[in-house]
């Protein structure tokens, strides 16, 4: 498995993607010429729970607590739901993996991003994470994940957004209108709390798709959306479509992406959505299913938007990004001829 560095990445973060001048006191040290690098064997591209787990504790370990651990709740079948934590700063930025038991990939690449920021310890990290506090719910769906579904495990499921026998779409129960304790999805109850509990600023949900092509003959690798809900405030909007900018940026720039915008819904129980009505800076990303030869190219899209977001939360660059060139990312085009993938399905995220 290639390594991701830190200082190289962070150094293209710095220096190529937020050209307006950052305010005073706020601009990032120098990256280290050298860095630790992610152990190549740090996590599986698609993880079971007890390699998250493993992968958890090494790097909490290793972090000498810089990496806080915690579980925010329990899935139907008992298993632990896991959450990170790193950095002390004021800014709160929450990111969800996997609440889709089949699309694993946002999962290895926020356990790389947790050993990146909270093992090694330089001037650029210390600067970093004195700005925010990142939370990473790190596989939303234990049950879903060890079945390879993309529903959680609850065999009485029934309603809308269910698989009658399998589960609930735990996508699809974040409505912030419903009273936590009237939700039937113990995933999703969760991180309803966790929300309650830190009011993030920001919060990115990491999902996969299936595989599609743009009119130029590009295939898209990852595609990105803000709050479609009516209910979402226009402030929230607004932030949400400057942190779409900013991740298309590096996504495109860093992680060499063709990135689209995703044709989500306007359903408030989808996180994006919920999270806006709410009032956070709220995005979705989704990592194409492309080819295993490519899997590595893309955890690593997913490790650039986690580390861009917080470094441009950090140097503010994200409050200045220009929210309207959010209208420039193409939609996303129809489904790759020929290639069918299990993901691609209709109003997937």
């Amino acid at each position: 498995m290639k390594s991701l560095t830190v200082a190289v990445t962070a150094v293209l973060l710095s220096t190529t993607l937020f050209a307006a001048p950052a305010r005073a006191g706020t601009s990032a040290p120098a990256a280290p010429v050298s860095a630790a690098e992610v152990p190549a064997r740090l996590i599986p591209a698609r993880p079971s729970p007890d390699d998250v787990r493993r992968s958890l504790v090494r790097i909490a370990r290793d972090s000498a607590g810089r990496v806080r651990l915690g579980v925010i709740g329990r899935s139907n079948e008992g298993r632990a739901l896991r959450l990170a934590s790193v950095g002390h700063g004021p800014t709160r930025l929450l990111y969800v993996t996997q609440q889709h038991g089949d699309e694993p990939l946002g999962t290895p690449a926020a356990v790389r991003l947790l050993w990146s920021l909270g093992v090694p310890r330089t001037a650029w990290h210390r600067w970093l994470l004195s700005r925010v506090t990142i939370d990473v719910v790190v596989q939303a769906n234990p049950d879903g994940a060890v079945r390879n579904q993309r529903y959680n495990h609850d065999p009485a499921a029934t309603g809308d957004y269910t698989e009658p026998g399998v589960g609930y779409d735990i996508n699809r129960f974040h409505n912030p209108l419903t009273p936590i304790g009237d939700n039937p999805v113990p995933e999703s109850r969760a991180i309803l709390r966790l929300w309650q509990a830190t009011r993030p600023q920001v919060v990115i949900d990491y999902h996969m798709q299936g595989r599609y092509l743009q009119p130029d003959g590009r295939e898209t690798t990852a595609s990105i959306l803000w709050p479609t809900s009516p209910l979402a405030p226009a402030p929230a909007v607004t932030a949400a479509r400057r942190l779409a900018v900013v991740n298309d940026a590096a996504m495109t720039r860093v992680a060499g992406a063709n990135v689209t915008r995703y044709p989500g819904g306007d359903y408030e129980g989808i996180a994006r959505n919920a999270y806006g009505i709410l009032g956070s800076a709220s995005l979705l990303v989704e990592l194409s299913d492309l080819p295993a030869e490519q899997v590595e190219f893309q955890i690593r899209t997913a490790f650039v938007s986690m580390l861009a977001t917080a470094q441009a939360a950090a140097d503010e660059s994200l409050r200045r990004a220009d929210p309207a060139r959010a209208d420039s990312i193409p939609a996303r085009g129809p489904a790759l001829p020929g290639i069918v993938s299990p993901l691609a399905r209709v109003d997937a995220a």
